[in-house]
């Protein structure tokens, strides 16, 4: 099967996200964490999720994945923290609900602190606003924002590596065997970005091409496990080596569950994120790579610049500022990487 593209990353599905899509010549949506779905019962439900899907439908559109449940019902898994059973038994719920609707994808990720940048509007090529991430200013300012643009001084509990893998270990043993049961795979994003230095207090354990080969090897027999392979964020690591090498390894044995695509310049301790094509990695040297490796899922475009009139980077998720052109130079381009392999093959 060949490669897909879907809109990815969207936060609030409605009727503007749905045209944009039409209009780019996409034929799936791709969800995080969405406002859409009501989870004060610490859950989503089967009705809510098969009523999402059933609207995204009636659009002319499939629901490839969810990514992301609410941050408040998911840290107490990660941190280790009292209300982590409870929380288990939600997610667990979470993912009935999901098998019950016909999804079969859920991304997840294990960040103690989120995702975090040194600048959410640096000068890009053209001017265009890029995030950037300089580790050096993180820890002698401590001014390193979150994806939710918040300072991470005193936020977050001071967490060991090894507290984190135990945490994590406890998370897939309580909620793989549900997964399997229901027919949904649990995708982990890995650490963004990927530094080994503790940022507020707390470690990250998927930092590396190495770790991801270690955690992949580990749930091998499991089909519901799977890997988020984000671009961007194992470009960090180590730029096309590092990419090639998670390929190479997980890809032929069916480990990659979907693709961000997107990239940065430069890698840890330094980058910044920026258009395809002028970053570490050569988009379609890798999307023939993937295809070598025996994926034929979906790739998203994820995260991407802001364009003069775009109203911001990814800090903003609201339909007006997801529906920009610098979203649009993204999948336009990705169209026509996808296109002109698929003519080579054929």
């Amino acid at each position: 099967m060949p490669i897909t593209l879907s809109m990815g990353h969207v936060d609030h599905y409605d009727e503007r996200i749905a045209r944009f899509a039409r209009q780019l010549g996409l034929t799936g949506v791709q969800l995080h964490n969405p406002v859409n779905l009501d989870a004060a019962a610490g859950h989503w439900t089967a009705a809510d999720v098969i009523a999402l899907r059933r609207r995204i439908e009636d659009d002319g559109l499939t629901l490839d994945g969810l990514e992301n449940v609410p941050g408040d019902q998911f840290l107490p898994i990660i941190h280790g923290t009292p209300g982590r059973d409870r929380a288990l038994e939600h997610y667990r719920a979470t993912i009935a609900a999901l098998g019950a609707a016909g999804v079969r994808l859920l991304g997840y990720n294990f960040l103690a602190g989120y995702v975090w940048r040194t600048e959410m509007r640096a000068e890009g090529r053209g001017g265009a606003r890029v995030t950037g991430f300089d580790l050096d200013q993180a820890l002698r300012h401590g001014n390193a924002l979150d994806y939710a643009g918040l300072s991470p001084a005193g936020a977050y509990p001071e967490l060991s590596a090894a507290e984190l893998r135990a945490n994590h270990e406890i998370f897939l043993d309580a909620v793989l065997p549900v997964a399997e049961e229901h027919g949904v795979r649990l995708s982990l994003h890995p650490d963004d970005p990927p530094v080994d230095t503790p940022l507020g207090g707390t470690a990250r354990i998927f930092t590396s091409p190495e770790s991801l080969i270690d955690i992949a090897d580990r749930y091998a027999d499991s089909p519901a496990w799977c890997l988020t392979l984000c671009l961007g964020t194992v470009s960090e690591m180590g730029g096309q080596a590092a990419v090639d090498a998670v390929i190479d390894h997980l890809g032929p044995r069916g480990q990659l569950g979907y693709v961000h695509f997107r990239d940065v310049a430069g890698t840890v301790p330094t980058f910044s994120e920026c258009f395809l094509g002028e970053g570490n990695l050569d988009p379609a040297r890798t999307l023939r790579r993937l295809h070598r490796a025996g994926f034929s899922g979906f790739i998203i475009d994820d995260h991407v610049p802001a364009l003069d009139g775009d109203l911001d980077t990814w800090g903003d998720t609201s339909p007006e500022a997801y529906c920009s052109r610098g979203r649009a130079h993204a999948i336009g381009y990705l169209s026509g990487v996808l296109d002109a392999l698929d003519s080579e093959r054929s």
